[in-house]
């Protein structure tokens, strides 16, 4: 391992000098390792005693092969003592939601059937990205405001998605205070209080939507503020010794400051020994990816420095079940 990548600070080290901390995220490119580091967190907290939740931001059933569990669509799973895991089927979710808008949208215009062109909205509204987001965040303040766990710990999306998340709650914050502003204006007219008091026609309904968009608002402005949380949130960012993961990094570090969201820590994943070099029958090719690797980890301590957290070796076969798990949280928080 290169001489100048060295930890100013381990991850253990970090957790017992934050001891505030209740949210810890994992962010970074998808295949770096997220959901490895994440479950041997989770570990690692539960093992001391701790009850944790793990839960995946990601669409794939990444913790169910993780764990070797079937944990999608299950509710909160019991993986070990202490340590649960979940995943959200957002499809289930979102057909629940869809029902709600038909219940609503029935209950507020007195329709026995929804029309046509309406139900055809509600269904294709299902194909839209962000509606699989919105309900796995939902899900996400559901866990957090729940107060089951001492430990929640999040295997999160790419930094694009999360980028564009803190965007938007920011943009409804606009939108609602300004609907605000303009319902304030508008009650100052005489020939409007009819209808704010007639409890029907188009400001009533307004207020409607405006309820549902103070709600939906409220969900994101958790979340967001979670994120921006230095006291109660831990934030890692976890890369490769390879070029365009440090480039990612580094912009995404950049763009997280920009929403005042500062990382709290970087976790190097998946590093070949260094003493493979001077071991007979090592194939060349993988020599020189191990060289190849010694380039990049300078290159991540010149940039990253006391940042660094953590680093974990590539291991013989991949990190799944709960030995292998145990092993990934020993060589963490090295016990």
């Amino acid at each position: 391992m290169s001489q100048k990548l060295e930890l100013k600070e381990t991850l253990s080290e970090f957790f017992r000098s934050n001891s505030d901390i209740k949210y810890i995220l994992f962010g970074g490119k998808g295949g770096l390792g997220k959901t490895t580091l994440s479950a041997a967190t989770s570990y690692w907290l539960a093992k001391r005693g701790k009850k944790v939740c793990v839960f995946s931001t990601d669409p794939q059933a990444s913790l169910t092969d993780i764990f070797e569990r079937k944990i999608f669509g299950q509710g909160e799973v019991e993986i070990a003592p202490n340590l649960f895991a979940l995943e959200i089927d957002a499809d289930k979710r979102i057909a629940n939601y869809q029902n709600e808008i038909r219940n609503k949208i029935k209950e507020m215009y007195k329709m026995e059937k929804i029309p046509d062109e309406i139900e055809d909205y509600i269904n294709s509204s299902s194909a839209e990205p962000a509606m699989a987001e919105s309900a796995t965040f939902d899900a996400m303040v559901e866990l957090m405001t729940s107060g089951r766990y001492d430990y929640y710990v999040f295997d999160m999306m790419p930094h694009g998605h999360a980028i564009r998340f803190l965007g938007m709650a920011e943009i409804l914050d606009q939108w609602v205070a300004k609907i605000l502003d303009v319902r304030k204006k508008a009650a100052e007219y005489g020939e409007t209080a009819t209808v704010l008091g007639g409890g029907k026609g188009g400001l009533a309904q307004e207020d409607y939507v405006l309820k549902e968009l103070e709600f939906i608002r409220g969900r994101l402005d958790f979340v967001s503020n979670m994120i921006r949380d230095k006291k109660h949130t831990a934030f890692f960012y976890v890369l490769i010794p390879e070029l365009m993961p440090i480039l990612d990094t580094r912009k995404a570090i950049e763009m997280f400051r920009e929403f005042n969201v500062e990382i709290s820590g970087v976790i190097v994943n998946q590093v070949y020994p260094e003493t493979l070099l001077k071991e007979e029958g090592v194939p060349e090719f993988l020599k020189n990816r191990i060289r190849s690797q010694q380039n990049y980890l300078n290159q991540i301590a010149e940039e990253f420095g006391s940042m660094i957290k953590g680093i974990v070796p590539m291991l013989e076969r991949e990190p799944k079940g709960l030995e292998m798990i145990e092993r990934v949280s020993k060589i963490l928080y090295g016990e």
